[in-house]
Order: C-alpha cells, then structure tokens, then sequence
C-alpha cells in the first residue's frame, strides 16, 4: 500500500501511467509544434496513429495535423481528458490551473519536465499526474511487454 505524504497518498508512477493509457482517449497536446522534426509533433502524431483524439494547443499554428489548433484549453469546445504538456518546467503551473478549471482528469508532463508544485496541485485537485515520462515512449514500453496472440 502506498505511504502517506502530508495527508495525500505517495504517487504510484506506474500506476498512473496505466490509469492513463487505459482509461482515456482524448488528448490535448500544449505547445505542439506545426513542425514534423519537433519532439511535441512526432508525439502527437504517434498519439493520432495510435486512435488517440489530438487536440493541438499553440498560439502558432492554425491547424496541425490537420486539427485545428487552440490558443489555449479554454478555447477548446469539448472535453479534455488528458493534458500533454510540452512546456518549460516554469511554464507549467498555469497549464496545471488551466487544466484544472476545464475538468481535465490528468496532466501528462512530458520527459524533461518536472515541477513539483504543479503536479501537486492537480494532484490535490484529483487529477492523474504523469511527470517527467514521454507518452510515446510508455506506450511503446508497455506494447513490448505484451506477447502477441
């Protein structure tokens, strides 16, 4: 059973990454890059090919991917399950709040980003917090452990 840390359960990173894969299917990518050589745009088209619903957050593209692009999660007319950040660490916190408000159920902060502050607030606020991990690479980690049929 997972420890207690100041009243809130210990992260089960593993767990979290399952939860996340498994359960849901719409995703919204922050500062996905129009450009095809991005690491943000391979991983959303990866998401895409996988059956994923991609919705692209960036206030510099009107479309990527062939899906209309957002300048930000409020301005996206459906919901969110997921919250890709590719993002500055520094940056993050207000896609956190953000997400937050438009009653997303987790926050995926891709590897290289880490902040501690904002994953303890979605946490506190109920979301699954993924931080520090490439969705791609999980997958593609969790597919390799699967034997073929």
């Amino acid at each position: 059973m997972p420890l207690e840390r100041r009243g809130q359960l210990k992260p089960d990173p593993e767990a979290d990454i399952e939860r996340v894969l498994a359960s849901y299917r719409t995703v919204a990518v922050i500062g996905v890059s129009p450009k095809p050589d991005r690491p943000s745009h391979i991983v959303a088209r990866f998401l895409m090919d996988e059956g994923f619903r991609v919705i692209p957050v960036t206030p510099d593209a009107v479309e990527v991917l062939g899906e209309r692009a957002y300048a930000d999660l409020a301005s996206i007319p459906e919901p969110v399950e997921v919250v890709d950040i590719f993002r500055k660490p520094e940056e993050v916190l207000p896609v956190v709040e953000e997400a937050i408000r438009i009653g997303a159920k987790a926050v995926w902060l891709q590897e290289g980003v880490v902040n501690d502050a904002a994953a303890d607030m979605a946490r506190k606020a109920g979301l699954t917090v993924v931080m520090d991990r490439c969705m791609k690479r999980e997958m593609l980690k969790r597919r390799d452990r699967v034997p073929e049929a």
